[in-house]
């Protein structure tokens, strides 16, 4: 917060808020401390916010961040697991600074309480994994884009209802990024080469050959991502 009592985001919640854009109400489902709600208010890109989390002491720092900025009857809380505390239905839903998986189940679990509302999904991991549970639930990935902090690079997934059809190429890497290439695609693919290169020497030094086999595949993805790029 600055100095006028304005929101200031990090590079990560401000792709968010951004990719969200313009609605009448969004959810945010584990929202902590509440910043990204109250930056999207102060903004009117949203009427109103449900900020969600499973725990009330975080849910109670939100409220209070509202509070003192004025914004609480703007504001529905709700204290409950995943997309299932949702009281009513919302146009935008984020899911933001969880594992993939958390988030895939957070999705599956909660399908029918999300109802038509876009999703924008911030795995820190196993993106893979939450794209590939969004096409069997039922979803597309409309955008997808990459935001650098120091030295992490944060992916951001938006998903609508809708049928969709991902290849392991493109749920490795993300359909949107492989057709759209942004500039921050390369030093993304070049993290996430790194990353997989450092998994496979821990599984070839510790004998986990089942891990051997897809982390080799992803690799070859990444360098082969990577040499389309540089071309």
């Amino acid at each position: 917060m600055n100095s006028t009592g304005r929101i200031v985001l990090d590079p990560r919640l401000s792709l968010i808020a951004r990719l969200v854009g313009h609605c009448e109400c969004c959810a945010d489902v584990g929202c902590d401390h509440g910043r990204l709600g109250a930056f999207m208010l102060q903004q009117n890109q949203c009427e109103r916010m449900v900020l969600t989390d499973i725990s009330a002491p975080s849910l109670d720092k939100a409220r209070r961040l509202m509070g003192d900025l004025g914004l609480a009857d703007r504001v529905r809380f709700a204290v409950g697991d995943g997309a299932l505390a949702i009281p009513e239905p919302v146009d935008a839903a984020v899911i933001a600074g969880m594992g993939g998986a958390t988030i895939a189940g957070i999705v599956r679990q909660g399908r029918e309480r999300l109802g038509n509302a876009r999703l924008i999904l911030e795995p820190n991991v196993a993106a893979p994994q939450l794209r590939r549970t969004l096409m069997d639930c039922g979803y597309e990935i409309y955008d997808e884009a990459v935001a650098r902090d120091g030295r992490r690079n944060y992916v951001v997934i938006c998903a609508r209802p809708g049928r969709a059809s991902y290849s392991e190429k493109e749920l490795i890497v993300g359909p949107v990024l492989l057709k759209n290439r942004p500039e921050s695609l390369e030093p993304y693919a070049e993290f996430r080469l790194r990353v997989a290169k450092k998994a496979l020497a821990g599984a070839s030094a510790s004998g986990d050959a089942a891990q051997t086999e897809p982390l080799e595949k992803e690799i070859a993805i990444w360098e082969e991502v990577l040499a389309c790029l540089r071309r």
